[in-house]
């Protein structure tokens, strides 16, 4: 199964106190790194959200935000007290009428203060939870989707690179034929009547023997057909993806430096050519 490491997701609940609002992003990472980012207050369920989303995902950099409303009830409180000494500094300065405004008395310094109270119950963690877990969700699904893009473009690329591996092996048997016959041309250029056919068939075997891509061949069939199987398995798979590309181009470089032929060596470019953007879509799978 193909997961992209990027996704993203949201969710949003409330009740008749709190209101949670939670949105995740990934982007690709060696490793699962989740990072948290929420009010101060609520730093003791940061682990509890790391966990959850760790049940959603096992490879890239997570970032989840969480905003809330309802978490804090503020309070106002006045000093009366101070308030009328205020009142009395004023008026023992002041000529004839009072000339302070109780609204400008509040503006003074340390005449009124806010205070602010946790609201946080079993209610809230349940909510907290919930909503994590329904971004999570949606931050999977789009995971998911952008997987199965992923891997509709690799089968497509591994196909490409059948076809070309079919039109080496069409042709590796025509290079042992091509050198033969270059090699009766140059006997005959020279006019050499009578040719040493063993001694022929001896040095058509060594270069056979030193251009021989066969078994090269068959280990890159193999290789293909296990990253197919690879793609199907439901679990994380991105670097066994990774280090299969890695012997898929182990196996076409030496074909490449074997094969003494034109007609393979453009298959191998064309078939390096979709190796390398296999390599760049398999960074992208968690």
């Amino acid at each position: 199964m193909v997961v992209s490491m990027t996704g993203y997701g949201k969710a949003i609940l409330s009740n008749e106190q709190y209101k949670i609002h939670i949105e995740m992003k990934a982007v690709n990472h060696r490793y699962l790194e989740s990072i948290v980012r929420m009010p101060r207050q609520l730093l003791a369920y940061e682990d509890s959200i790391k966990k959850i989303v760790s049940e959603y995902t096992s490879r890239g950099r997570v970032e989840v935000f969480v905003t809330i409303e309802g978490l804090l009830q503020r309070t106002l409180q006045i000093d009366e007290g101070l308030i009328k000494q205020y009142k009395e500094a004023i008026e023992n300065l002041a000529v004839g009428e009072s000339i302070y405004n109780p609204i400008d008395l509040l503006k003074l310094p340390e005449v009124t203060t806010v205070s602010e109270v946790e609201q946080i119950n079993d209610n809230f963690e349940q909510l907290l939870v919930t909503t994590t877990k329904n971004a999570c969700e949606q931050f999977f699904e789009s995971k998911c989707k952008e997987g199965s893009q992923l891997k509709k473009d690799l089968l497509e690329r591994l196909s490409a690179i059948e076809e070309c591996k079919k039109q080496i092996t069409e042709q590796a048997p025509l290079v042992i034929k091509s050198h033969r016959e270059k090699l009766l041309a140059k006997l005959a250029d020279v006019e050499l009547a009578n040719v040493d056919e063993q001694r022929l068939l001896t040095e058509v075997m060594i270069f056979a023997d030193r251009c021989d891509i066969s078994e090269e061949l068959v280990r890159l069939a193999s290789h293909l057909e296990l990253f197919s199987e690879t793609l199907e398995l439901k679990e994380s798979i991105g670097r066994k993806l990774d280090f299969i590309v890695q012997e898929m181009n182990r196996e076409v470089n030496t074909i490449g430096s074997k094969a003494n032929s034109l007609e393979i060596s453009k298959q191998v470019v064309e078939i390096k050519n979709n190796l390398e953007k296999i390599r760049e879509q398999v960074q992208n799978i968690e």
